[in-house]
């Protein structure tokens, strides 16, 4: 399936043992899935390979992978013959359903051009082969009836439901890492020629060109590049001549190394870290998903349940040593029930040619 990235919330990065800890979620999607209340698993090295793999073999022909919640195989969906002897001699479990990418596409385009409600969000669920919708407690009943009519004609490609809390951006002052008055959390560390940076979400690096570690305190790094809307990612060259480890923060005294890059695959476990939530858990629901906010819509984004807060914006998505998303918004959260957004830092990347270590 097609995985871009872009959507957007709040802010925070911090700084760790002297280098640049990651971490965050603001809010701004939703979710509140009963389904990731069920145990999920992390990848293997070779399983995201194998996605991969599907995606550059197949392409259009899935209509997307995620990981069985039992066994932790990569499943890949399939609507013909072909598709699915190709699927198989990948090595991949193979199942098929009803809708094609194809077919999930196009119902995508119809809520792009009959139902851009602000407050609302789609992606699809190759678990259930569908289109999952959100609207937040924003949308009107009169919007309500406009989507569900409009889902209604899609003949079953389409799901709707209701999450708590809107999505909105949620900047905040003071704490962790500092730009144009606004706090914001770091995602990875990365290099490129010799050269280190860190990447954070576009709605941040569009505030300001230079961030602090401190309130007032000194410039430790000056953006390269930004892309919000339509994209949620930036990214900040350190111009203090530090080093900065390329470790999350997982608040309890340790940090996280990060060693590789993926996509993640719908079904899998994630961890988030920010300065405002600190480290929480979900599960990948949905992919390829757009966000509406009220300023523009962000694309080919990835809808989880972690929870998150104002001020987690920016920060990172990850699972094990595999850097995974750009936390950028969510609607809240309910009990352990989140809904973090993120972008896929492989689009980030390589964007800007640059690589985590």
């Amino acid at each position: 399936m097609r995985r871009n990235s872009r959507a957007r919330l709040s802010l925070s990065l911090l700084l760790v043992a002297g280098a640049l800890g990651l971490g965050a979620t603001p809010a701004t999607a939703a979710e509140v899935h009963t389904a990731a209340a069920a145990p999920s698993a992390i990848p293997s090295a070779s399983a995201y390979a194998l996605d991969a793999a599907v995606e550059r073999t197949l392409g259009a022909d899935t209509a997307g992978t995620y990981l069985d919640r039992k066994t932790g195989d990569l499943v890949v969906t399939v609507t013909t013959d072909r598709a699915e002897e190709q699927a198989r001699a990948t090595g991949a479990t193979v199942r098929r359903v009803a809708r094609s990418a194809a077919q999930l596409d196009s119902a995508i385009e119809t809520l792009e051009a009959e139902a851009k409600i602000t407050g609302t969000s789609w992606g699809i669920d190759p678990r259930t082969n569908q289109v999952a919708v959100e609207a937040d407690s924003s949308v009107s009943a009169r919007d309500m009836v406009r989507l569900e009519a409009v889902a209604k004609r899609l003949g079953g490609a389409v799901s709707i439901s209701r999450v708590p809390g809107v999505f909105h951006r949620e900047v905040l002052g003071g704490g962790a890492i500092y730009g144009g008055g606004s706090r914001c959390s770091a995602a990875f560390n990365v290099t490129k020629g010799g050269a280190r940076y860190f990447v954070t979400a576009g709605h941040c690096t569009n505030i300001s060109a230079n961030w602090s570690a401190t309130s007032g305190g000194s410039v430790v790094g000056v953006r390269e590049g930004t892309s919000f809307p339509t994209n949620d990612y930036g990214i900040v060259r350190y111009t203090d001549g530090s080093s900065p480890a390329g470790t999350v923060d997982l608040y309890n005294g340790s940090t996280q190394d990060i060693a590789s890059a993926a996509n993640a695959v719908v079904g899998q476990a994630i961890r988030k870290s920010g300065s405002t939530t600190k480290v929480t858990s979900g599960t990948v629901t949905a992919v390829n998903v757009t966000v509406n906010y009220g300023d523009g819509p962000v694309y080919g984004m990835v809808r989880t349940t972690a929870c998150s807060a104002g001020g987690d914006s920016g920060g990172a998505h990850f699972a094990g040593s595999v850097a995974l998303g750009i936390h950028s918004g969510s609607s809240g959260c309910s009990g352990t029930a989140g809904s973090a957004i993120h972008q896929p830092v492989v689009e980030a990347l390589s964007a800007y040619g640059v690589t985590v270590y």
